[in-house]
């Protein structure tokens, strides 16, 4: 079983989302597993203090180290599968989806949902903790971020979502975005559904999709493009889909 363990001072929030819908399900029915730990247990003093003034000055607060170790160790102190410690941060590295995968693929993870103006350096190299961020931008506190990556986690585990190929034509699987997707009605104030997506002619299909793919690319994330050029992958056509589309979308 895929295991996440989140670590936060607002053990409240979780599951939130994760409780609903096809990643709820699969929570109730054991395909993956989550236990949140309350960062101020492990507080000082009476009113649990998890954080101090910054070393050298300046505005806001830090989590301290010694608090975050014993939260850290509290929740790893039951052995099992080792598993990764994350942290969500906005200096960290940005998550992708190969990332994804290999944590969907291993044991679980166990995640610490950083507050204030973050964690304490030492604490981060003492225990070796993976800093992780979903972009160039700030949150309130990682809690938003930790449900992200575990959804994007959770959603790969086999049974999840049902239709495994569901998973492998989306956006970045295959180093691109995901095509245009069209349903009916057939005409919709005045535009119309392709007419190759509705003919019958499922190589056409694959190639006009894999097209689209690649034009959105292109145009949209020319980092992701560039990456996809060197690794040749446009190159890389199965022989069903390197005819061009038949004109109208009829042969």
């Amino acid at each position: 079983m895929w295991r996440v363990s989140v670590l936060t001072l607002f053990p409240e929030m979780f599951p939130g989302p994760l409780g609903v819908s096809l990643v709820g399900k699969a929570l109730e029915s054991g395909l993956w597993s989550l236990d949140v730990h309350d960062i101020r247990a492990h507080g000082i003093g009476k009113h649990r203090t998890v954080d101090d003034t910054p070393a050298g000055g300046g505005p806001g607060m830090v989590m301290r180290a010694d608090v975050a170790a014993a939260a850290i160790d509290a929740a790893t102190a039951d052995g099992g599968p080792s598993r990764p410690l994350l942290c969500l941060s906005p200096r960290g590295t940005p998550l992708v989806q190969e990332r994804v995968r290999e944590l969907a693929e291993g044991a679980g993870a166990i995640l610490f949902c950083a507050r204030f103006e973050g964690l304490d350096e030492r604490i981060i190299k003492a225990r070796r903790m993976e800093e992780v961020s979903l972009g160039d931008f700030v949150l309130a506190g990682g809690e938003v971020a930790a449900m992200a990556l575990i959804e994007a986690c959770v959603r790969l585990i086999p049974g999840v979502l049902g239709a495994d190929d569901s998973v492998s034509e989306e956006s970045f699987e295959q180093g691109l975005l995901e095509y245009p997707q069209f349903t009916r009605p057939q005409s919709f104030e005045g535009a119309e559904i392709p007419p190759v997506l509705v003919s019958g002619d499922h190589a056409a299909v694959a190639s006009w999709r894999k097209g689209e793919a690649e034009r959105l690319t292109k145009e949209r994330r020319p980092d992701l493009w560039t990456l996809y050029e060197k690794r040749g992958l446009s190159a890389r056509r199965p022989a069903s889909q390197t005819k061009d589309p038949p004109a109208g979308g009829k042969k």
